[in-house]
């Protein structure tokens, strides 16, 4: 019960801090020696939500100080990633992302109140959240292939679900589209949740969707799921194609989950920070729960991280440039 509230009010874990022994100096300041607020802009219940809640539970304990998870969603994550790159740099507020927030939005915005890479420190690339393609369940869409055939059929008849403009669920199926050379027709909903019972109610004809979203809708028969965006099957679904092997070679999509620091936090906090995520990835059960969700542990260094941001940066700019998507 008392695990159960302390999850309700957004703290993470708590334990008795372990002694410093002969540590070096920045060490000997005690890092953490107070609560630490990880601020997530985007909903509770969301997939980065979910497993941050998981992944912090573990390196509070580890860490010996509590991790306060703040939700701000609104403005696609802006307000609050903004709160993060204004913060103090040292250590104690952190912001756990998507790659909505860090690659998608400044491809999308005139105005950014803050730069990905100059405001910044990357921690980890924490995990990543695969996808799947999603039909109602009676489509006679069956396969990816079915999908580029009715589209070639008939150009912008097939419609797909999304998030909204400039959504993850908006790029994959852009990506999707525009690999496959397919006119598809965006019917843009308020949340990715809202898409998903859009396609459910047959409202739309198809989406693309974090499996972490639309997994209990698939086990409950009210999805039906008929490929996966990952370079290989997913364990939890062992019967369900990737997209390339059903009808769009090389077609790969996910999301993610980053831990990111304000810029000119201490090096040695940063590499605290990520050999904690290190150790939280590197437990089985911690493992598990991600896997189940749908989820595949990560665990970069920073150094990877920054690399990875700078590519997706690039990516999504000529996608979006080639697909005149906007955020209006």
């Amino acid at each position: 019960m008392q695990r159960r509230q302390a999850l309700q009010h957004g703290v993470i874990g708590l334990a008795t801090l372990a002694s410093l022994g002969t540590a070096p100096a920045w060490a000997q300041q005690a890092y953490p020696n107070k609560p630490i607020k990880l601020i997530v802009p985007l909903a509770a219940g969301s997939a980065v939500d979910n497993a941050a809640r998981i992944v912090m539970q573990k390196m509070a304990v580890s860490m010996g100080q509590g991790i306060a998870i703040e939700n701000q969603a609104g403005a696609a994550g802006l307000i609050g990633a903004d709160r993060v790159a204004k913060s103090a740099p040292d250590g104690y507020t952190l912001g756990g992302f998507n790659d909505s927030i860090m690659t998608m939005l400044p491809n999308l915005q005139s105005k950014m109140p803050w730069d990905i890479l100059r405001d910044f420190e990357p921690i980890s690339l924490v995990a990543t959240v695969e996808w799947g393609l999603v039909v109602p369940v009676d489509s006679p869409i069956k396969t990816a292939a079915d999908l580029i055939a009715a589209a070639r059929q008939a150009p912008g008849k097939v419609n797909y679900g999304s998030g909204g403009n400039g959504s993850p669920q908006h790029m994959a199926m852009a990506l999707f589209a525009s690999q496959a050379g397919v006119q598809l027709t965006h019917v843009p909903y308020k949340g990715a949740t809202q898409a998903a019972v859009g396609v459910a109610g047959k409202e739309v004809d198809v989406a693309f969707q974090g499996i972490a979203t639309v997994s209990s809708l698939v086990k409950a028969g009210k999805l039906r799921l008929i490929a996966v965006t990952t370079p290989k099957r997913l364990a939890q679904f062992p019967d369900v194609p990737t997209v390339g092997e059903s009808g769009l070679s090389g077609f790969e999509f996910n999301s993610w989950f980053a831990l990111m620091a304000p810029a000119h936090t201490p090096k040695p906090i940063v590499k605290q920070l990520h050999q904690e995520v290190s150790k939280a990835l590197g437990d089985a059960a911690v493992r598990e729960q991600l896997m189940g969700l749908g989820l595949t542990p990560r665990g970069t260094s920073p150094e990877d991280l920054a690399t990875a941001l700078r590519a997706q940066l690039a990516r999504y700019e000529a996608l979006i440039k080639q697909a005149n998507i906007s955020a209006d």
